[in-house]
């Protein structure tokens, strides 16, 4: 089952003329991991902005779950649609719990609606906190929470309104290399374990080449090259892909 596709232009363009995203198309099946990979500046936010309905098109469509992304349908959208944020996008002054349960508002600007929750809404979150080793922590504000166990907050709350598709902005890039790798085995975890379909965009090699099935490669607002994960490592085609991993050798050689 096709769970997200797209073919667009952006209304927006740069300072020269050129569009910010130029035809780009790719379809996501259901669950994959599919990764964006690009250096700054290679149009992966803007890529993200548009699947959020924050970055207009010109031409073009994207869908989740056969449902067409606009500006007027983005509530129905965020049934099937979630994202983890790099750094958590969590607030601070919240419990872990409380943070959980914004994933079921339309909005981060409604958080002050909390209090009118199903307790039902209540033990579903906290039955996520729990699957992820969180319990304890539960009623704690997130400030309090070490920069692993925030990450994890944000993946529960990503998974409350059970999504179709999770859209991961560099989860991982803010963290320290040990804590990363303890996150990165929780994502491929519950992907097993909730059948999850991940779009994951980074600038990370390393991390592309552990998570994804299959890899697009951005530059300059374009998929440059898009395939399997060991055929983009070992066969790329694209002279930008090539640059790419001639910048990191080992990785290029790791098995």
């Amino acid at each position: 089952m096709t769970i997200a596709c797209y073919h667009l232009l952006s209304s927006q363009q740069t300072a020269t003329g050129r569009p910010i995203l130029n035809d780009i198309s790719c379809q996501i099946e259901a669950g994959e991991f599919v990764a964006i990979l690009g250096l700054n500046g290679a149009g992966k936010s803007s890529l993200l902005k548009s699947f959020v309905g924050l970055l207009p098109l010109k031409q073009g469509e994207i869908r989740v779950h056969d449902n067409l992304i606009t500006a007027h349908n983005l509530k129905k959208i965020r049934r099937y649609l979630a994202m983890i944020f790099q750094g958590g996008g969590l607030i601070h002054q919240l419990s872990a719990l409380d943070n959980v349960l914004c994933g079921l508002l339309g909005s981060r600007s409604s958080w002050q609606t909390l209090t009118g929750f199903k307790q039902s809404d209540r033990g579903l979150a906290l039955n996520l906190l729990t699957d992820l080793g969180l319990q304890e922590q539960a009623e704690q504000r997130v400030s309090q929470l070490s920069g692993g166990q925030q990450q994890r907050v944000a993946i529960a709350r990503a998974l409350i309104t059970k999504p179709k598709l999770i859209i991961c902005d560099e989860p991982v890039s803010m963290l320290d290399a040990s804590v990363q790798s303890q996150v990165l085995d929780l994502m491929l975890e519950l992907k097993s374990a909730f059948n999850l379909t991940y779009l994951f965009i980074t600038h990370d090699l390393w991390v592309a080449r552990f998570l994804c099935d299959r890899i697009a490669v951005m530059n300059r607002g374009q998929i440059v090259e898009i395939g399997e994960t060991e055929s983009i490592f070992t066969h790329p085609q694209n002279e930008y892909t090539q640059k790419l991993l001639k910048a990191a050798p080992l990785l290029a050689k790791v098995a």
